[in-house]
C-alpha cells in the first residue's frame, strides 16, 4: 500500500515523462497522440481524487484552507488548459505553444506540491494513516477515470 505522498508522487513522475514525450514528438503523431491521451485522462482523474482526499484533509487546518484552495485553483487552471488542447489541431504550431504553457503551468504544479505541501500536510496527516489516504486516493483516481467524459459533458451543458 502506497502512501498518500507515493501515490501522488508516482502519478507526477509519469506526468513529467508524458509531458517531455509530447514535447519532444511531432505533429499528430501516433506516439503523440498516446502520449496526449494517457496525460490528459489522467491529470484529470489525479486532480480530482487529489482534491477528494488529500486536499479535504487539509483544509480542517486553517493555514491548509489557503494551501488547498491555491492548489484546487491552479488544477481548475489546468482544466481549462486541457480542454482547449482537446478542442485545438494537435499538428498546428498553436497547440504546441499552449501545451508547452501546460507544461511550465504544471512543473510548477507539481514542484509546489511535493516541496511545500507535503511537508505542511504531514502535520495533519498521521503517519498511521497515509497508507489509508493513499488507498483512498487510488479507489477514488480510478472512480474519477470513469467519470472524465461524464464530467465533461456536464461542463459543456454548462
Amino acid at each position: 500500500m502506497p502512501s498518500i505522498y507515493d501515490a501522488i508522487k508516482k502519478d507526477h513522475d509519469r506526468h513529467r515523462e508524458l509531458l517531455d514525450i509530447i514535447v519532444e514528438t511531432e505533429g499528430a503523431s501516433d506516439d503523440r497522440k498516446s502520449a496526449w491521451d494517457e496525460l490528459y485522462r489522467d491529470i484529470k482523474s489525479h486532480s480530482a481524487a487529489e482534491e477528494e482526499t488529500f486536499y479535504s484533509k487539509l483544509l480542517t487546518q486553517t493555514w491548509g484552507q489557503d494551501a488547498a484552495r491555491h492548489s484546487v485553483h491552479e488544477h481548475a487552471e489546468m482544466d481549462e488548459i486541457l480542454e482547449e488542447l482537446r478542442e485545438m489541431d494537435m499538428s498546428s504550431s498553436g497547440w504546441l505553444t499552449r501545451f508547452k504553457t501546460l507544461k511550465h503551468d504544471y512543473e510548477h504544479h507539481m514542484e509546489e506540491e511535493e516541496n511545500e505541501v507535503f511537508g505542511r500536510a504531514k502535520e495533519v496527516i498521521d503517519d498511521g494513516e497515509l497508507d489509508g489516504y493513499g488507498d483512498r486516493f487510488l479507489k477514488r483516481k480510478k472512480e474519477e477515470m470513469g467519470l472524465i467524459e461524464e464530467k465533461r459533458e456536464d461542463a459543456l451543458e454548462d
